[in-house]
Order: C-alpha cells, then sequence, then structure tokens
C-alpha cells in the first residue's frame, strides 16, 4: 500500500495554491466545496479563478513563489506547469513539515487525490496510487452506473434516525442488524421521497424480527472474480470470519470490515463455526476444501441448514 486512504476535513484549513492554470482551477473548485481557506499564488490567473477572487471565495496572491511564501499553510499543491518550480515547492513544504501534492506526480505527493463517486454525504474515493488513470476513470464509470441516485437521500435519513432507533434497540448489534435489513427492502432501495423511507422504517420497527442464517460456507477457488453477487453479499454480512493458510487474503479482504476474523487449520474450521452458530453470531467460512455440501451438512450440528456458495458457481 503505497498511499493510505484517508477523508480529510479542510474547513477553515489554509491551503496554498502554486499555479493558476487550468490544473488550479481544477483543484481549486474541489477545495473549495470542501470548505476549505484557498490562497492561489501565481504572476497570471485564468478567469474560472479570477471569478471566484471576485466572489471573495478565495485569497489571490499576484507573484512569483518564493519559500516564505509557505508561512502559515496547513497543506500545498503545486500545480504549475514548470516541473522544476513544482518540486521547490516539493521540497520547501516537506522541509517545513507541511503536507504537499505535486500534481500528476505521485513521486512528489505526501498525499494524492482520487477519483470520486459522489453522493454527498456519501464518497467513494479510488485510486491507483497514479499507476493506471484510466483504468481508475473506468472503475468509476461502473460504480456510477452501479450505486443508486437515492444514496444521499438514504443517507440524510439515516443520519436523522439515530436518536429514535436507540429507543427501539439498546445494543450496537441489533441497531447494525436493524439497518442491514432496513437497506436491503426493495422500496428503501428504489425510494425517490422520503415518506417512502419513513413508511417502510416505520414498519420494518413494528415486525418481528427476521431470523438470519448462521453460517454460510464459501467454497473459494483462486479467482475472486468468479464469485458470486449472492456469495459477495453474504460475505459482507457476515460477523465472524473462519478461513485456513491456503485462503488467498484477496477473500478474506472482500469480507465485511468490521467482522471478526480468525485464521486457523483447514480442519478446524467446520467445529469452530459450530461454536460460533450456537452463540447466534453470523459466520463465514472461507474453504478450499471439496467436500460435497452433503459431507459439509453432516459435520455441522444445526437444526438450520448452512447456506453453501462457490466462486465456480459463476461458471455453472
Amino acid at each position: 500500500m503505497d498511499f493510505f486512504p484517508a477523508f480529510l476535513r479542510l474547513t477553515d484549513r489554509q491551503v496554498l495554491v502554486v499555479g493558476g492554470g487550468d490544473v488550479a482551477c481544477r483543484k481549486v473548485d474541489l477545495l473549495l466545496r470542501a470548505n476549505a481557506n484557498v490562497t492561489v499564488l501565481s504572476p497570471e490567473l485564468h478567469p474560472f479563478l479570477a471569478n471566484y477572487v471576485d466572489k471573495g471565495r478565495l485569497i489571490y496572491l499576484c507573484k512569483h513563489y518564493e519559500d516564505i511564501d509557505l508561512a502559515g499553510f496547513d497543506q500545498v499543491w503545486a500545480t504549475t506547469d514548470q516541473r522544476d518550480l513544482n518540486h521547490q515547492v516539493y521540497r520547501d513544504a516537506t522541509a517545513r513539515g507541511l503536507w504537499v501534492n505535486v500534481v500528476d506526480d505521485p513521486n512528489f505527493c505526501h498525499f494524492i487525490t482520487p477519483s470520486m463517486v459522489d453522493r454527498s454525504p456519501i464518497q467513494v474515493a479510488i485510486s491507483s496510487g497514479g499507476a493506471s488513470p484510466v483504468l481508475v476513470r473506468y472503475l468509476r464509470e461502473r460504480f456510477e452506473t452501479m450505486l443508486p441516485q437515492n444514496l444521499a437521500m438514504l443517507a440524510d435519513y439515516a443520519g436523522k434516525q439515530r436518536e429514535r432507533i436507540k429507543e427501539h434497540f439498546k445494543t450496537v448489534d441489533e441497531r447494525r442488524k436493524f439497518w442491514e435489513r432496513f437497506f436491503r427492502l426493495p422500496e428503501v432501495e428504489h425510494a425517490k421521497q422520503v415518506n417512502e423511507l419513513e413508511s417502510a422504517f416505520g414498519r420494518l420497527l413494528l415486525s418481528p424480527e427476521e431470523t438470519h442464517q448462521a453460517v454460510t460456507i464459501v467454497n473459494i477457488g483462486r479467482d475472486p472474480e468468479l464469485l458470486t453477487l449472492k456469495a459477495l453479499r453474504l460475505m459482507q454480512q457476515a460477523e465472524y470470519v473462519l478461513y485456513s493458510h491456503d485462503c488467498p487474503e484477496i477473500f478474506v479482504d472482500l469480507c465485511r470490515r468490521d467482522a471478526e476474523r480468525e485464521l486457523l487449520q483447514q480442519a478446524d474450521l467446520i467445529e469452530k463455526a459450530a461454536v460460533l452458530a450456537e452463540q447466534d453470531i453470523r459466520v463465514c467460512v472461507l474453504t478450499s476444501a471439496h467436500l460435497s455440501n452433503e459431507e459439509m451438512k453432516a459435520l455441522l450440528p444445526f437444526s438450520h441448514e448452512p447456506i453453501f456458495v462457490s466462486a465456480s458457481d459463476a461458471t455453472t
């Protein structure tokens, strides 16, 4: 991992952008949307940025760059078309302990900006660390078509129900399970108005708790792209993930981020799954063992049958 992914709060942070051309326009626009206090330093200024100056949205310093200009700033962007100048800004900012980004030059960046799918307050960030911008753009386009347009409404509505939901469910686990059920309701996925969300929310509060399958067994291969949508969905629902040494790390990473993870010997996976399921914990077993469904069922002492999914399902 060359860059640690993070979202920065820039409200009232002092940000210096060295350069006033086309590249600066794109970066300044994003910085202003993030409520940063932006200063642009350049002997010339693009009309787009001049419009922001006229509106009082940013400060403009009409001058050539000097090291002293970095004083008082929290973050620095070098956006000029002069490579040597950009690298000088990087060296000067680094010496002062400032975070600096030299646009389109990841080797001279303390941070980089990802490609974004913006459904504020929901944001999806995608980056290749500068290795393949075209691939990143392609992935962003895919996400744009996959993610529902009502995500912003869903996030805003859910945020306003936090205190209300605490009155009905006392534990974090109960509240999490409720929200998982809520967001998967078809009427919620397709809702266009807040009143539709409220109707589904109220009805779900009054409904009895649904039973959940305790154990999911994912028979993995070597290629995570062969996982079915069903497998990925169940992996994301698991509260506990069990896997053995021969399980490629990518499969574990595709499971729910906050799930407990435990590395075991292959022979111990099913036994541990049985223990967890008896505690009403939703567990996902990632295994490469070539046991039939009937053989695995025989190893699981449950009245409820486990769910079996396989990477090879996608090819049948």
